[in-house]
């Protein structure tokens, strides 16, 4: 009867250092197990493990002085704590692919978030390539606009030079002959004739209207041109007439009575403003040339 207590008071101890060993290779896995299904499922097994260890802490202590072991059943001790051993080194293997996966799932979290980036800027160089080809429509759209202002100012400017060509057919022009210039060097107020071209200060031109009787009573406006060497108009007070895009020196109006006669007008200019050289002095109506003559300047 006693070996049988013996016995099965063996029986507890072994239990109890199974139970042991068992929550301490348990324990040893929570420490390691990041999945949230193995930790709760590790915190059960704790608490009815301490449940256990609680009520069997009293028998242990009584039993621990006996020392008796039976070899065969150390030995299914050993195998089986072995067997947990295992069981540990399988846990951290799927741990450590566990962690495998947590930095494979970074990784692609990261590149998951270059490419969003990537898309936000792809977005707004979209945006703005949106905006730049908007503004080119507008530029478009203003550009059509001009060329057809354009065009209708130039079938315009056409029908008027179309209307000016018939009148130049259709009118009739004054005759001229004997154009000449004078120029004039002034002293007290008096001008004095003469060719040196520092000292004169007025440019004088005259042409003979010959006789037209068709043409008696109009109103006629010729035009003096002035030239310098270089073929530029030489200025009235500083100031020229610009007709049709043609610039004169001076406007004349003449009072036309249909007989011959003379046209004189001139033009006043600072003193030291001429230099040497052959001028010209061209006479007009309207646009066209009615006369013309060189004058030479010392």
């Amino acid at each position: 009867m006693e070996s049988q207590d013996k016995k099965l008071n063996y029986n507890i101890i072994l239990a109890a250092l199974v139970a042991v060993i068992l929550g301490i290779l348990i324990a040893f896995y929570y420490s390691y197990a990041q999945s949230e299904s193995q930790i709760n499922f590790l915190e059960q097994e704790k608490a009815i493990l301490v449940k256990d260890l609680t009520l069997m802490k009293a028998d242990v202590d009584r039993l621990s002085a006996l020392n008796e072991v039976n070899d065969i059943e150390l030995q299914d001790a050993k195998y089986e704590v072995q067997q947990l051993l295992d069981s540990v080194g399988k846990l951290n293997f799927t741990v450590g692919r566990l962690r495998e996966f947590k930095t494979e799932l970074r990784r692609l979290e990261a590149k998951n978030d270059s490419l969003k980036l990537k898309n936000n800027f792809l977005r707004y160089n979209n945006m703005l390539l949106t905006d730049k080809y908007e503004k080119s429509q507008r530029e478009v759209e203003a550009l059509r606009a001009s060329s057809t202002s354009l065009a209708e100012a130039e079938a315009l400017q056409r029908r008027k030079i179309l209307e000016l060509n018939q009148q130049l057919r259709t009118k009739s022009y004054l005759k001229l002959e004997k154009p000449e210039a004078a120029t004039y060097r002034l002293r007290g107020g008096r001008p004095i004739e003469t060719n040196k071209a520092s000292t004169i200060e007025r440019l004088r031109g005259c042409v003979t209207v010959l006789a037209n009787p068709e043409e008696a009573n109009k109103e006629k406006v010729l035009y003096l041109q002035f030239l310098d060497p270089n073929k530029q108009v030489i200025e009235d007070n500083a100031n020229t007439i610009t007709v049709n895009g043609n610039v004169y020196s001076k406007r004349v109006e003449v009072f036309f009575t249909g007989t011959e006669m003379p046209v004189c007008d001139f033009i006043s200019i600072p003193e030291e403003s001429l230099e040497g050289g052959e001028y010209t002095l061209n006479v007009f109506e309207d646009e066209r040339l009615l006369a013309s003559a060189q004058f030479q300047l010392k």
